[in-house]
């Protein structure tokens, strides 16, 4: 993937620095934010390792060279959907507009930004499907363990333990008259509404269960939550844990308007 433009000001809003502190097109300001080192986990170049080194600052130099050029190659826009701030991190979401051919389309990504101010270390963690990209999944191991301690409050909390359960009628509830749900593959793949979501749940868990999700991290500002997780389990199939990132968002009535999921799994049921 790349650098996006927004990223940085995601990463300023995490670390409680200025605005417009952390440019877009130059990692020097952010090398030099965190000299502990920079990691970045990206869907597609992986790990890179910026541990206060000059190894270290030549891979977060090149990850930002190859990345600008990807995104000029496919003409690319970004837009920033909405950023979510609580428990020392900020979670950025972007639709990423991306030409390739003859064929223009819709990327979603997220961004969490992880700084450790002790140490003045950065991790930024990116989430994004690959099916737009590639046309098929790509397993993506862990990147955080399960923590126990990991709670969603009210409407959110409701709707994992629905989710888990695999009732559609129950996490159909979760929702505003109007909410809506979208995938990771893109807005096409967005449904809203109670009748639709209700269907749309149903055959979810027409494998016979609900889904499963190991809770890592959990991200709330009072409108909006984010789950990072490892999904293990779908209907009667155990997954290879697979990472990926999800963003609720609640409405006027407390219920949710919109849930947002960032991730590759590919599941008994598509």
């Amino acid at each position: 993937m790349a650098w996006l433009p927004g990223f940085g000001d995601v990463v300023a809003r995490a670390a409680g620095l200025e605005p417009g502190s952390i440019p877009d097109d130059d990692p020097g300001p952010l090398l030099a934010a965190f000299p502990g080192g920079v990691r970045i986990d990206d869907p597609r170049a992986g790990r890179v390792e910026g541990a206060g080194s000059v190894e270290g600052e030549s891979a977060v130099r090149a990850f930002f060279r190859s990345g600008a050029t990807w995104l000029a190659e496919r003409d690319a826009r970004c837009r920033l959907v909405a950023t979510t701030v609580g428990s020392g991190r900020a979670v950025g979401e972007f639709d990423l507009e991306l030409t390739e051919g003859d064929r223009t389309f819709i990327l979603p990504v997220a961004v969490v930004a992880e700084p450790d101010r002790a140490r003045r270390r950065l991790w930024v963690r990116a989430y994004h499907s690959q099916w737009p990209l590639l046309g098929h999944h790509v397993v993506r191991p862990p990147l955080l363990p399960r923590d126990p301690e990991a709670r969603e409050s009210d409407v959110v909390g409701e709707y994992q333990a629905a989710l888990a359960a695999g009732d559609a009628a129950r996490i159909t509830a979760t929702f505003e008259p109007n909410g809506c749900f979208r995938e990771p593959a893109g807005p096409q793949f967005r449904r809203c509404g109670i009748d639709v979501l209700r269907e749309f749940f149903a055959r979810f868990f027409s494998a016979g269960g609900g889904i499963l999700l190991e809770h890592c991290t959990v991200t709330e500002d009072g409108v909006r939550t984010a789950l990072e997780f490892n999904a293990v389990r779908w209907g009667g199939v155990d997954l290879p844990p697979q990472a990926g990132v999800a963003v609720y968002e609640r409405g006027a009535s407390g219920k949710l308007a919109h849930a947002r999921i960032y991730d590759d799994v590919q599941g008994p049921v598509e």
